[in-house]
């Protein structure tokens, strides 16, 4: 069945089409473009209409365009617009309305991607479930997630970010929620906020997306909660570690590669695992559930199904890299966390690696951290703050990357006080010398700091350049 024909599009976006066509998906890279895709030509980093005559090539069914790049055929398959971003937010909005299923919202300052994953996983078999594959939760990427959703999804789970103020309200409204989830509240891109207040208002513009009726759920152990459910609308739902809070985490004990949670709703036990080391997980599965039974799934069923779920790529996964072939006990343990960084996060991943044991008697737990980016004026008080972070005490070496981890590296005391460098391309080879058998090795930072460099250089250490599975051995 096709995504979109010609004429939907045309009706969606007042545009004026050149051919009669019809895609089977929306696409704005031309590398990974499927056949069959309406290529967008949006203005980013790039002219994306410097790359209409490569996507039609590449088997794109259309391209939609504000202007007909040179050198087109005339018969070539178009959607002519006045503004292409506009259009897209177009497409997106008629693709809510033409779906009558139930659409979820999520935000926060940390764990959107992961609570959105688990989301898809706890609502597989339950009905067809819509999501991003990335973390497309930007001013582009929620019209592109919407415009992308088949008519017959009965759940979209929608990602929705934002760095500066008057980002997520609009886009909550394009996406017209029946849930609006907030996972945490946390200094994060305070650079375009003057305090932790600004940020929970701005995360609590979610709420202007919600439908009549449709449920907003907040966690309930913040310094923000007042805040948040002032802001909400009646009946809202809260989650976390409170004695008040609708749906109360009792007990989360984390294992090697599992973390087993026990919880309180309405009177009942819910008793859940997630398939992953980290207490921050058990709070994002808490969310979870709680989403998925105001959006009428069956709890017993999300449950099971969460239990499933594992962390995606850099943000939390955990490897097994062998490094002798005659012996594969002899390896590290990397977990990669390497996708971004705030002081929230980076604290819930040092709990972890805290909290996990080493495979050999004379392994040691060691965390390589990339600066936190946008964090404004207090930036180098936060980075050295994490020298308090009481799960240090169980960490023996700490490896620091960027001019901001520089005050980190500084507080640290001398025992644990790894490396240094200015730039991950700079650590990257000395991680050869700087862990060993039997090693635990958290590498976390944020994007543009490209930790994932470090833990391609760990992962090359293993005799056969592979990780082992996704955290079992």
């Amino acid at each position: 069945m096709a995504l979109w024909t010609a004429a939907e599009a045309v009706a969606a976006t007042g545009g004026k089409t050149h051919g009669d066509w019809q895609v089977r998906g929306v696409s704005i890279d031309t590398r990974t473009l499927a056949k069959g895709d309406l290529f967008v030509a949006l203005k980013d980093m790039r002219d994306g209409h410097d790359f209409v005559a490569q996507a039609l090539e590449n088997g794109a069914g259309a391209a939609l365009v504000s202007r007909i790049p040179k050198g087109l055929p005339e018969d070539a398959p178009l959607l002519v617009v006045e503004d292409v971003l506009c259009a897209l937010e177009a497409l997106g909005r008629a693709a809510r309305a033409r779906m009558t299923g139930k659409v979820i919202g999520v935000t926060g300052s940390v764990g959107k991607t992961s609570t959105k994953e688990m989301l898809r996983s706890c609502l597989s078999g339950q009905g067809v479930v819509h999501a991003a594959e990335k973390s497309y939760n930007n001013h582009w990427g929620v019209p592109l997630t919407l415009a992308r959703m088949p008519r017959e999804t009965e759940f979209a789970v929608i990602e929705i970010g934002m760095n500066h103020p008057g980002e997520i309200s609009p886009l909550a409204q394009m996406a017209d929620l029946d849930v609006a989830l907030i996972t945490i509240v946390a200094p994060a891109h305070l650079e375009a906020f003057e305090n932790i207040e600004g940020i929970a208002r701005e995360k609590a513009a979610i709420f202007d997306g919600l439908r009549p009726g449709g449920t907003a759920i907040i966690n309930g152990d913040l310094g923000v909660t007042p805040l948040l459910r002032e802001i909400a609308p009646d009946g809202a739902q809260s989650f976390g570690r409170s004695d008040a809070s609708d749906w109360h985490l009792l007990d989360a004990e984390q294992g090697p590669h599992a973390t087993v949670c026990r919880a309180r709703h309405a009177g009942e036990a819910v008793l859940f695992k997630i398939s992953a080391p980290g207490k921050h997980f058990a709070m994002n599965g808490l969310a979870a559930l709680a989403a998925c039974v105001a959006l009428g799934a069956d709890l017993g069923q999300s449950v099971v199904n969460l239990g499933q779920w594992q962390p995606p790529q850099g943000r939390g996964q955990r490897h097994f890299l062998s490094l002798d072939g005659s012996d594969e006990s002899l390896g590290i343990d990397l977990i990669d966390d390497a996708y971004n960084a705030n002081p929230a996060s980076v604290g819930a991943a040092l709990d972890v690696l805290a909290g996990t044991g080493t495979s050999q008697p004379q392994g040691r737990r060691i965390a390589v951290l990339g600066d936190m980016k946008e964090l404004g004026p207090t930036e180098a008080d936060l980075h050295a703050a994490l020298a308090q972070h009481p799960g240090l005490e169980n960490i023996a070496k700490i490896h620091c990357v960027g001019p901001l981890m520089k005050h980190l590296h500084a507080a640290l005391p001398s025992d644990r006080q790894g490396a240094w460098a200015e730039t991950s391309e700079a650590l990257a080879p000395e991680m050869r010398r700087l862990v060993h058998a039997g090693d635990v090795v958290m590498v976390k930072g944020s994007l543009s700091m490209k930790m994932a460099l470090i833990v391609d250089a760990i992962t090359k250490l293993s005799h056969s350049g592979q990780a082992k599975g996704k955290g079992h051995r």
